[in-house]
C-alpha cells in the first residue's frame, strides 16, 4: 500500500480537513488536521487514525506508523508559531 493509497482511503474513512503521509511501507508519518479532534485527547485521536489502518497493519502491508492529530485550531497555531 503506497502513501497515495493510504492518504486516498483515510480521506474516504474520516472528515479530515487535511492530512499528509510521508515515508514508505516500513514507516508510515500521519499528520492529520480535523474538526473530528475537537474535544479528544491524544490517544483517542490517534485511535480515530489507527484503526481503519488495522486490517493493512495486520496484513502486513503497513509495517509501522506514527501519528500526529491536530484540530483546526491546534494546526493554525503550531504553524503561526514557526
Amino acid at each position: 500500500m503506497n502513501n497515495i493509497d493510504i492518504k486516498s482511503y483515510l480521506m474516504k474513512q474520516i472528515p479530515l480537513d487535511k492530512l499528509y503521509i510521508k515515508g514508505d511501507n516500513n514507516h508510515i508519518k500521519i499528520t492529520a488536521i480535523g474538526k473530528i479532534f475537537h474535544g479528544m485527547n491524544n490517544i483517542q485521536k490517534q485511535q480515530v487514525i489507527y484503526k481503519p489502518l488495522t486490517k493493512y497493519i495486520i496484513e502486513k502491508k503497513i509495517h509501522a506508523i506514527s501519528i500526529n492529530t491536530f484540530t483546526l485550531e491546534e494546526w493554525n497555531k503550531k504553524n503561526i508559531n514557526k
